[in-house]
């Protein structure tokens, strides 16, 4: 039950993060690109971790396996990431951001109906103060929305959640670092494939003609420097590769539904990172929804706890 807390904080420290370390390098990679370089590398750095894992648990991965892997690496990387950076361009970056957080709220009723994990009253307590809490972050009533980057936004927040609780069925016969690793191969080589795609003449016309130019023409390993990588070791070692891992390592101790609860503290963490490092300021608004999305949280955490204390006495 600890290990379970402590890989989550782990998790929300990295994942919290990497907007924060991303504003040092903005503009300067494409962002497909880096989510090819982010993902091979996470990869590279768990691999080690993930076979070790596989000879103590006795395991090997048969084709069924693997092909699984593969579905898990389309669904959450090849394809989610993408449609999110084609709703920030449609939406702004902000509401993205709160559709995206709000991923434990679809976690939640798949792992019901996928996992038959159980949906308790705290549950519903935490999502709806984080819900709260995240849209008075945001303040989406101050934005124009754009309904096709609204749509977009939904639907790589449900391939994420799908992501999440596809991978937790895997979890306990494989463990966490093989899922993470596994399907980070799998999805790097599908986001390659497209990066190769973009370069046909007829497919970057039909990106840049509906104005999305980082799809097209999308180059590997143009505009990495010595002074930007740090930070795309950082977003990829540690973002990718050791937050994922957590992510999934966390799965092994507690509910999916529980674990997701980690993108919501995103939008109450990462304001205050940001004026830690960059300066920016904390509005009213800011800290009214950190302090519902921590009251949430402390919803779903603090009984899980005690219970948990109950079940041993």
């Amino acid at each position: 039950m600890k290990k379970g807390y402590l890989y989550i904080a782990v998790a929300v420290v990295m994942f919290t993060s990497f907007e924060v370390a991303l504003k040092f390098i903005a503009g300067q990679i494409n962002p497909i690109q880096l989510t090819l370089c982010r993902f091979t590398i996470g990869f590279g750095f768990l691999l080690p971790v993930a076979l070790r894992s596989l000879k103590k648990r006795g395991e090997f991965l048969d084709a069924g396996s693997m092909a699984y892997f593969a579905l898990l690496g389309l669904t959450g990387i090849a394809l989610c990431m993408p449609i999110l950076q084609m709703a920030v361009n449609y939406t702004g970056s902000s509401v993205s951001a709160l559709m995206f957080s709000c991923n434990p709220v679809f976690v939640a009723f798949l792992a019901f109906f996928l996992l038959k994990e159980p949906i308790k009253p705290r549950h519903i307590a935490a999502l709806s103060l984080e819900i709260i809490g995240t849209v008075v972050i945001i303040s989406p009533w101050n934005t124009k929305l754009n309904m096709t980057g609204v749509l977009l936004a939904l639907l790589s927040t449900v391939m994420f959640s799908m992501y999440g609780v596809m991978g937790k069925k895997k979890v306990a016969q494989f463990g966490g670092a093989v899922v993470t690793c596994f399907s980070f191969l799998f999805g790097s080589l599908i986001v390659l494939a497209f990066i190769l795609i973009s370069h046909i003449p007829a497919v970057a016309q039909m990106f840049q003609g509906i104005g999305l130019d980082s799809f097209a023409n999308i180059p590997v390993f143009a505009g990495y420097t010595l002074e930007n990588l740090p930070y795309v070791l950082f977003v990829s070692v540690g973002v990718a590769g050791i937050g994922f891992c957590a992510y999934f390592l966390a799965m092994e101790y507690q509910p999916a539904s529980v674990v997701s609860l980690v993108y919501f503290f995103k939008p109450a963490l990462s304001p205050v990172l940001a004026w830690a490092v960059h300066g920016e300021e904390i509005s009213l608004n800011m800290l009214a929804g950190v302090l519902l999305i921590v009251a949430g949280s402390l919803c779903a955490i603090i009984p899980g706890i005690i219970e948990a204390k109950g079940i041993k006495a």
